[in-house]
């Protein structure tokens, strides 16, 4: 695929774009062997272009000066460039100008952006239709947001009418960013918690709010010190029939390429069997991977019977 081809790609990906976040090239899912270090998103009128390994000098100049035309044909006006193979350094704009206080909208809800970071930006577009399962599955309930992040699953539980949200972070700093991102949305955050837990060493602070109606596990694959997938994920498991209500959901999330569905399937199964597997959430069609299995998983499970068909 030449820089041409790349240019064609984002024209065909743009036709129809609105202030919503879309994924316009998806290198990382390995469909373009020589590109896998590339993804490029419209955010509203910013183009935020990643580089996941240094490019020859050349061949970067070339794919920054198409971009740079690319854009003077949308309804884009700033590039932000990262490049996440450099560590401690911050995003370049390298066209435009970047305002302050960015949101990025997904379905019509709000969440605060970072595009200056060189690492996470505050938002996972790639966990969209996760999102939208938990809104459409959250009316009335207790929810239990594990890992919770910036609480863009709360925000989406909340306007899918949850009656409450307790969000469960390590990282202060995150749950400060998902406090305002809850009044970036006009949500009020009675009834919603933002509490700064280590999860595998604060269950009993965590069972005392349940049980819990609708639960959300999205871990990180391995956080030093903090969440191993490999062995951390089945202390969590054996937990759930403690803090669960009787007809409970599970949405549980898993990001490695190197373990499959069937490594939390098999865990629910030995340590939770009163919850049964539902379906695998079909992953968002911009995010199109080589190999599916080893893309984000999305697995829903049900715990007894429900009348409900997901």
């Amino acid at each position: 695929m030449t820089i041409n081809d790349i240019q064609t790609h984002l024209q065909e990906n743009s036709k129809e774009l609105t202030n919503e976040f879309k994924r316009l090239f998806h290198g990382r899912g390995g469909l373009y062997d020589e590109w896998k270090h590339l993804t490029i998103d419209s955010i509203d009128d910013i183009l935020s272009v990643a580089l996941y390994f240094e490019m020859e000098p050349t061949l970067e100049a070339e794919l920054i000066d198409m971009l740079i035309y690319f854009i003077s044909k949308t309804r884009h006006k700033t590039i932000v460039l990262q490049r996440r193979y450099i560590k401690g350094t911050t995003s370049e704009v390298i066209a435009g100008e970047l305002e302050e206080n960015l949101h990025v909208v997904e379905n019509g809800m709000k969440l605060k952006l970072n595009l200056l970071s060189n690492r996470n930006s505050g938002y996972f577009p790639d966990m969209k239709n996760g999102r939208e399962f938990i809104r459409a599955n959250a009316k009335d309930k207790s929810v239990l947001n594990l890992f919770s992040y910036t609480c863009a699953f709360s925000i989406a539980a909340k306007l899918g009418g949850a009656k409450s949200v307790s969000n469960i972070d390590m990282s202060k700093g995150a749950l400060s960013t998902g406090r305002a991102n809850h009044h970036l949305n006009d949500i009020d955050t009675k009834g919603v918690g933002f509490l700064p837990y280590n999860i595998l060493k604060s269950f009993s602070r965590i069972k005392k709010k349940g049980p819990y109606d609708l639960i959300i596990i999205d871990p990180p694959t391995f956080q030093k010190g903090s969440f191993e997938a490999t062995k951390d994920y089945r202390k969590l498991i054996m937990k759930l029939p403690q803090i669960a209500a009787e007809n409970c959901t599970l949405l549980a999330c898993l990001n490695s390429p190197d373990l499959d569905a069937d490594f939390i399937i098999k865990l629910i199964n030995e340590l939770a069997p009163s919850f049964k597997f539902v379906k695998r959430l079909e992953n968002v069609k911009e995010f199109a991977s080589e190999n599916e299995e080893k893309s984000l998983k999305n697995l829903v499970f049900q715990r007894k019977t429900s009348d409900k068909l997901f």
